[in-house]
Order: structure tokens, then C-alpha cells, then sequence
């Protein structure tokens, strides 16, 4: 998210280099290049309005120390007012009332309200330890109920059974006296979505809003749908009383104009992020970090939790014993080390998340992208367990074998063995203590890829 809207700022902000002081003059092309990069990235009219003229009332004519740049100054100006445009602080999901604590979901067609659903029970689950019902109200879509009670299958949370053929609002209340019977800390109601804004449909959420009394009412919105979420956003916040946002597909969308624009037209914060398609894929909303990610600052913080929360220590603990003990890194240890990385949402999830100088680095170096990961582990896994642990055992007849078993040329086996050998070098030299050697011998990119 936000691809595009980064480069072109970064553009802007490089190009205010070597002037002394911000006056309406110089700043005037750069503003108006700021304007175009926000309307291209779909963020409504008036918030570009709102932003822009934020920002030329507090650098223009700005005194300010020698040692920063006018692009350093432009740079402040434009992260403080995108925090404001974005929601100051956060917001945790509201759970402080008597149990069960009713959320309910609404939105377009498409927006991914049942996915979310299922995300939403399984962050609520390993991150509030609450017991979660889900329960859907769509009797219109039978696949949405279908692939809800699946969700909650899969990710062993409750879920009420919903009979098409009863009322949705009725649906709604037998769900929650179950959830009141059962004890349940947590109901999530799914709601119908259609492909537009219509009075049946807002009647129809209204009633079951009205019927269940939900502590939060969010609303989901595809970050991809541009303007499309701006309009959607006014029809529910009227009809509703909506208290926050999640916006979903922000792994896909590379304008984010969405979420420039959803939170100042609702005037309800941004509560979640859907990341991609798996369930883990929900992010806890920070505008602070979205703003710098914007800039190109990256999300280190954000990056941190992720690695916090995903790597396997004890995995990782292990192999560090084994390096430092003097044994060799195999093809065991890279399929662990590859089977992290897709854990933590693949290459391009912590790309997104690095500063853009640091991120352009990592590309240049030739990194291997989420599907050519995924190739990687395939080839692992068609060796022989001896294979994986003797790499030396690797002639022309096992290497065509591995291709057969694996669907991938051999060509593709000789490029993983010769990152396998550069990681090998790279973990002998850490074991040695020689990090200065290391980071020469690799000229800072990437050892491997």
C-alpha cells in the first residue's frame, strides 16, 4: 500500500534540496506536486484541500536551524499533518462491558467482511485470550455462511449455525443468547454486503444494529475501492453508528487513498489493517507508522512486533547454538529459515516495512520474491532427508531427480545450492565473530540472494 504515494513524495522532497529557506515561491510546485500525488492515489478532494493548506500555513516563511534542509523540513511538516488526517493515537478495539461484547460488521459486497471476520475472532483470540463466536446474518449468500463456519472450524473459535431461511435480525439474536448462554467473552456478526449502496440494505443492518446493541459497529472497506469507499463511507456512518474502521486488501493497493480519506469522512478511527489473504494478516492500526511508511521512513517498529510475534525463538536459538558450536548450516536449516519468512507474510510484507533507501538496497541485491520462496521450499522438500543434510550429495542425477519431483529446472536447483553455499560462508564467518569480513566479503547486499 501506498507504493505509488511514496515514490512520488520522495520526488518532491529530493527536489527541494539546496534551497536555503521555504517561502510560498519555492514551496508553491512542490505543493502543487504533493497535491497531484495525493489525488492519484484516490484520497478524496477535500482532505487533499485540508492537508495542503495545513501544511503551507506551518512551513511557509518557517526560520529554522542550518542543519536541516528545506526537504527535511517539508518532510516534518507533511508526517505531522498525514497523523492528524490519519487519526492522532490509537484506539484499541473497545471489549470494557459486560460480556458477550457485540461487534458488529458491515460494508460493500467484496469488501472481505467474512474473511475479516474470521481474522478479527483469531486476533481477539491469541491477543485478548476471549472466547469468540462468529455468527453470520448474510441468508442471501450461502457461501459467505458456508466459508464463515469454516473460518471458525479452522481456527477453532465457536460459531452459531445460520439457517438461510430465517430473518437476519432474528439470526442476530439468536446468536447472541447463545453467546450469553454459552459464556462467550466476544460475538462477531457478519452482515450481508451488496455491490451497491441501497435503502433495503441499510434498513436491514439498521434492524440488526438495533437488535443486538453492538459495543463496536466497523466499518469494512476495501482500500482498493478509491472513491468508491468514500461514498460507501457517508451512507453507513449515516445510517449507522459506526465507531471505527478496518480497512481490508492493503497488501494489493498501491495508491492507499482510502485511508487518507475513510478516517476524516467517517470521523471514526482506523482500528485494523488486512494485510493479505491468510488469517494472521490483521495489523493493529498505527497513523504514526502509516505515516511513515508513506514517506518512505518505513515501519521498523511494526517490523519488530512481527518478528516478535512469528519467528520461532526456540528455532532460532537452536541454530544459533549449532553455528557457534561449528556445525555446518544445511538444507534443513534454509527450509527453516524460509518457512519464517512466509510465516511473517513473505518478502514483500517486510519490504513494505523497511525505509525506502534500505528497501531499494534489498531489491538491487536481487532478493528472491514470495513465489520463488515458495519454489525454494518445494526443492527442499524433494530431496532425500541424507540430501538435506549432506548438500555435498547433490551430483547431476539427484539434481535431475529433485527437478522431476520438485516441477522446477535444474537450473533453479543450482541457483538455490549457490545461495545455500554463500549463507553456509555467511554463518561460518558469524561463528568466527567476523562480521566485518562478512558484510565486505557480501558488499553489503543480502548474503545468497
Amino acid at each position: 500500500m501506498f507504493d505509488k504515494l511514496s515514490e512520488r513524495l520522495q520526488g518532491v522532497i529530493s527536489g527541494l534540496q539546496g534551497r536555503g529557506r521555504l517561502t510560498e515561491d519555492n514551496i508553491a510546485d512542490a505543493l502543487r506536486q504533493v497535491r497531484m500525488a495525493l489525488l492519484e492515489a484516490d484520497v478524496a478532494l477535500a482532505v487533499v484541500k485540508t492537508l495542503i493548506d495545513s501544511i503551507k500555513a506551518k512551513v511557509v516563511g518557517m526560520e529554522f536551524d542550518k542543519s536541516f534542509t528545506p526537504g527535511q523540513i517539508l518532510i516534518r511538516a507533511i508526517h505531522e499533518e498525514l497523523i492528524k488526517i490519519l487519526g492522532e493515537g490509537t484506539r484499541p478495539i473497545n471489549l470494557r462491558a459486560q460480556p458477550p461484547v457485540v461487534i458488529l460488521l458491515a460494508g460493500l459486497q467484496g469488501a472481505g467482511k467474512t474473511t475479516t471476520a474470521g481474522k478479527l475472532a483469531k486476533w481477539l483470540k491469541e491477543n485478548e485470550r476471549k472466547k469468540v463466536l462468529l455468527s453470520s446474518t448474510d441468508v442471501y449468500r450461502p457461501a459467505a455462511i458456508l466459508q464463515l463456519e469454516r473460518l471458525a472450524t479452522q481456527l477453532q473459535v465457536g460459531y452459531q449455525p445460520s439457517d438461510p431461511k430465517e430473518s437476519p435480525v432474528k439470526l442476530a439474536q439468536q446468536a447472541l443468547k447463545e453467546a450469553r448462554q454459552s459464556l462467550y467473552d466476544v460475538l462477531i456478526i457478519d452482515t450481508a454486503g451488496r455491490l451497491h449502496v441501497d435503502a433495503q440494505m441499510m434498513e436491514e443492518v439498521k434492524q440488526i444494529s438495533a437488535a443486538v446493541s453492538p459495543l463496536e459497529t466497523l466499518f469494512v472497506v476495501d482500500s482498493m475501492a478509491g472513491q468508491d469507499a468514500v461514498n460507501a463511507a457517508k451512507s453507513f456512518g449515516e445510517a449507522l453508528n459506526l465507531t471505527g474502521v478496518i480497512l481490508t486488501k492493503t497488501d494489493g493497493d498501491a495508491r492507499g487513498g482510502a485511508a487518507l480519506s475513510v478516517r476524516q469522512i467517517t470521523g471514526r478511527p482506523i482500528l485494523y489493517l488486512g494485510t493479505g489473504e491468510k488469517s494472521e494478516a490483521l495489523e493493529v492500526f498505527h497513523p504514526e507508522r502509516i505515516a511513515s511508511r508513506i514517506l518512505g521512513m518505513g515501519d521498523v517498529l511494526s517490523l519488530m512486533e512481527d518478528v516478535s510475534r512469528k519467528v520461532d525463538r526456540e528455532q532460532a536459538e537452536k541454530l544459533a547454538n549449532k553455528i557457534q558450536k561449528g556445525k555446518d548450516f544445511d538444507f534443513n536449516d534454509l527450509h527453516d529459515q524460509l518457512l519464517q519468512v512466509q510465516n511473517m507474510g513473505g518478502l514483500s510484507s517486510l519490504m513494505d516495512k523497511l525505509p525506502a533507501k534500505l528497501a531499494g538496497k534489498a531489491a538491487q541485491g536481487n532478493m528472491p520474491d514470495d513465489r520463488q520462496i515458495r519454489q525454494q521450499v518445494a526443492i527442499i522438500r524433494s530431496m532425500t532427508a541424507k540430501e538435506r543434510r549432506y548438500p555435498k550429495l547433490l551430483d547431476g542425477s539427484r539434481k535431475r531427480r529433485i527437478s522431476a519431483g520438485s516441477g522446477v529446472p535444474v537450473s533453479e536447483i543450482n541457483k538455490l545450492f549457490k545461495s545455500y553455499q554463500e549463507m553456509q560462508k555467511m554463518m561460518k564467518m558469524m561463528s568466527k565473530g567476523g562480521m566485518s569480513k562478512l558484510m565486505r566479503a557480501f558488499g553489503g547486499k543480502l548474503p545468497g540472494f
